[in-house]
């Protein structure tokens, strides 16, 4: 697996551009904007790459600015389980555990394809969250909100059939990139559901008995829309 990370150099301009899009950037003082602008960094990963793990050294808050990433807990056996998944525009908490006291099981993240990240370092953020009440706010609430993302996870696992799970899945993308073409291999598949690749595999070529996709090596194209929602 990719380790390494490139920190890209940005021109103050286009850092300026970058920082604007944090969610609580309006609500800091000049001082605090300042000290934020000083310690942030562009990284990029390349697809596959290595991004953070709990027992790593905090890396701090994430926001996206290209890419993908996902987040996912590791057993040791090795077994992999798909928590939720970051996208372009959006934040993450979970690399920052070590602000947040109450995160207190360890995560992966890997970049699912060549990613763009702002980082802000851990100890700006602790920082932040102790003296402006808008960015504390605005932690938790994040981080409430991948908790329920996790929770929805551990239901649809718990709960649902692979059928049923698939299904969700296939239609979810469908909607994600408004395409009825998902570029993705089985094995990509079953790490997102929680699965086996080869229960995947054999749940896609029933998808595909039933006329509901197409498949093709590293390609499932959505042909029946209507009867995926019916296994819902």
């Amino acid at each position: 697996m990719i380790t390494a990370a490139g920190i890209i150099a940005a021109t103050d301009g286009a850092m300026e551009l970058y920082l604007a899009r944090l969610p609580f950037w309006g609500m800091l003082t000049e001082r605090e904007k300042d000290i934020v602008g000083s310690g942030a960094s562009i990284r990029r990963y390349q697809k596959g790459a290595f991004v953070h793990s709990g027992g790593n050294e905090c890396l701090g808050m994430l926001l996206l600015l290209e890419g993908e990433i996902r987040t996912c807990l590791l057993s040791d056996e090795g077994r992999e389980v798909t928590l939720f998944r970051v996208y372009s525009g959006e934040l993450c908490v979970l690399s920052a555990s070590c602000v947040i006291s109450q995160i207190t099981f360890e995560t992966q993240m890997t970049a699912q394809r060549d990613t763009e990240v702002l980082t802000i370092p851990a100890g700006i953020i602790a920082a932040l969250k102790e003296q402006n009440i808008h960015v504390r706010c605005f932690l938790y609430e994040l981080a409430v909100q991948r908790f329920s993302d996790v929770m929805w996870s551990m239901q649809q696992i718990l709960f649902k059939g692979l059928d049923r799970r698939l299904a969700d899945f296939l239609l979810a993308e469908r909607e994600r990139t408004s395409s009825d073409t998902i570029y993705m291999t089985h094995e990509q598949i079953a790490q997102h559901i929680s699965s086996a690749r080869e229960a995947v595999a054999r749940m896609l070529k029933h998808f595909s008995e039933d006329g509901l996709v197409e498949l093709k090596r590293g390609v499932v194209s959505l042909r029946d829309a209507d009867g995926l929602k019916k296994l819902r």
